[in-house]
């Protein structure tokens, strides 16, 4: 998995506990616990808040019943984020416009478990919103964490058995809509480097020479700033709408930078020192596809440079 900035802002304090293995075995882990929830929940405020929860019923267990500190804590952090994750779906129902999850900016150059990198895209945060909470729950801790069948049944009371199908189902639900991408990391950086440009210079011809002919943009304003309500499709559409919102007076201090966003070469759009906005996109036989535009002030938090990467 791609190593992730700490966003987790509810340390344990060491000053909090007398013996101060609670904390130190709390933080060893913290990095798993925070990349299990928000791989569940799609959502870095939500994943902070699991932490704060989990580090609650920690603090107050009997640390000498609990032979193995890890899996009670990834059990732990499971089940809470399961429940939020039911009542997330609904609330959701209501959502006014696209719904994307929570853009994290994640660590360049991060070298552990390279091959799973895709697993924490956007895209395929969007993929997993298709499966059911429990489907989700094992497909992320089997193919992400690498968890055996035996352990993630021990985290959700399941057999072993019945953890395998729904591994299996969940695998093959993901691959039949997993986004097709073909671009490698200095392919990706040289695309995201003409769309910056492009953008800034208010060249339509070259955007559009950017974007496949199916490209589809999303837009998630939450209701709360303006944004597009429904999906944008082809190039020309996609192309002027997006320069568009470029030539707008309020966009006059907007940078387009780019970015690490879960893993891939992305943008981001900065206003001094904020982030206003991630786009993140796939790239297929050289051209971009799948746009997805978070500019929900709610939804920023993981993208603002707060915090030291952890690796």
């Amino acid at each position: 998995m791609t190593a992730v900035q700490d966003h987790s802002d509810h340390q344990p304090s060491p000053a909090a506990e007398p013996n101060g293995a609670s904390v130190d075995t709390f933080v060893e882990h913290r990095r798993l616990l925070f990349g299990t929830a928000y791989n569940l929940l799609g959502s870095v405020a939500d994943a902070e808040d699991i932490l704060q929860e989990a580090w609650l019923k920690w603090d107050s267990v009997d640390h000498g019943s609990v032979a193995h500190p890890k899996a009670y804590l990834v059990r732990t952090v499971t089940n809470l984020a399961l429940n939020r994750l039911t009542s997330a779906r609904a609330k959701r129902e209501t959502y006014i416009g696209p719904w994307l999850p929570e853009p994290l900016v994640t660590a360049p150059n991060a070298a552990e478990e390279t091959e799973m990198a895709d697993t924490v895209s956007t895209a395929m945060l969007v993929v997993l919103e298709t499966l059911s909470p429990t489907e989700r729950a094992v497909f992320v801790l089997r193919e992400v964490f690498g968890f055996s069948h035996a352990d993630i049944g021990g985290f959700l009371d399941r057999p072993e058995a019945t953890v395998r199908q729904i591994a299996r189902r969940a695998r093959s639900h993901v691959q039949a809509r997993r986004p097709r991408f073909d671009a490698d990391d200095a392919a990706r950086s040289e695309i995201t480097e003409k769309f910056i440009a492009a953008c800034h210079g208010g060249d339509l011809n070259a955007l559009m020479a950017l974007l496949a002919p199916d490209v589809t943009l999303w837009n998630d304003g939450g209701g709360i700033v303006t944004a597009a309500r429904r999906p944008l499709y082809g190039p020309d559409h996609v192309a002027r709408w997006l320069l568009g919102v470029m030539a707008k007076p309020t966009s006059a201090d907007v940078r387009l930078e780019p970015a690490v966003v879960n893993g891939e070469a992305s943008i981001v759009g900065v206003v001094g020192d904020y982030r206003i906005g991630a786009l993140t996109y796939d790239i297929h036989e050289g051209r971009i596809e799948n746009i997805r535009f978070q500019v929900n002030p709610e939804k920023l938090g993981g993208i603002q440079e707060t915090g030291d990467p952890t690796s």
